[in-house]
Parts: structure tokens; C-alpha cells; sequence
């Protein structure tokens, strides 16, 4: 079994920046393309980007410019960096996991791939 732990997240104002960051733990041999989704109030769960073993990065649209993920095998570890927020990067934050590596759709969907996920966390962004 895998575990996930997200760490960082919270209130920010718009224009502003903060870290996530997920750590797998337990078998995490398992582990190969790792993502974060979020889930925005009333909203469906919604794709921010996945990163695999190669790494091959795949972001959504509306976060291309100002994300950056990077994924660190060897620490089993994802983190995020969110720059230039806006209020409507606010939502829960989710990290999650899957065995096999990144496909580019992956990040279009509502993770329903993906086998492993943590508790989520929350970002919050004050106009």
C-alpha cells in the first residue's frame, strides 16, 4: 500500500505564491506518475498537473505559465510551486499517485486512474 502526506497550502492573497508538497510513503516502488488535483467548492475535481518517472510534465491549461511541479524519485516526493495565484486556484488540493507512467489525458480528468491519494489540503487566495 501506498500512503501520501501533502504538506504546505493555506491562505494567501491573489498575485502570490506558496509550495505544496507530497510525500509517498510505504510501498512506494509502486509509485510512478504522481499528480496534484483540486476540488474548488460546488466544483468538480479538476486536473493541475501529473509527473511521472522520465519525468514527462503535463499541467492544465489554466495553471501553464505558473506551476511548476517537480517530482524527486529517489525522496518519492511532488512538489508544487504555485506562482501568481489567482482566487480561483482556490480548492482543496489533492496529491495522487498511479503505477504506471504519465499519459498526457491523465491531467484532463478527474484523476478516476489513479490508485493512491492523500487527504488533501487546503489553498485559499484572497483577492
Amino acid at each position: 500500500q501506498v500512503q501520501l502526506a501533502e504538506f504546505g497550502g493555506g491562505p494567501v492573497q491573489a498575485g502570490g505564491s506558496l509550495e505544496l508538497s507530497c510525500v509517498a510513503s510505504g510501498d512506494v516502488e509502486k509509485v510512478n506518475c504522481m499528480a496534484w488535483f483540486r476540488q474548488a467548492p460546488g466544483k468538480e475535481r479538476e486536473g493541475v498537473v501529473t509527473v511521472d518517472d522520465w519525468p514527462t510534465t503535463y499541467y492544465a491549461d489554466s495553471v501553464k505559465g505558473r506551476f511548476t511541479a517537480s517530482k524527486d524519485k529517489r525522496k518519492a516526493t511532488l512538489t508544487l510551486q504555485m506562482n501568481s495565484l489567482k482566487p480561483e486556484d482556490t480548492g482543496v488540493y489533492y496529491c495522487a499517485a498511479q503505477r504506471y507512467s504519465c499519459s498526457s489525458w491523465l491531467v484532463e480528468t478527474d484523476g478516476a486512474k489513479f490508485h493512491f491519494w492523500g487527504q488533501g489540503i487546503q489553498v485559499t487566495v484572497s483577492p
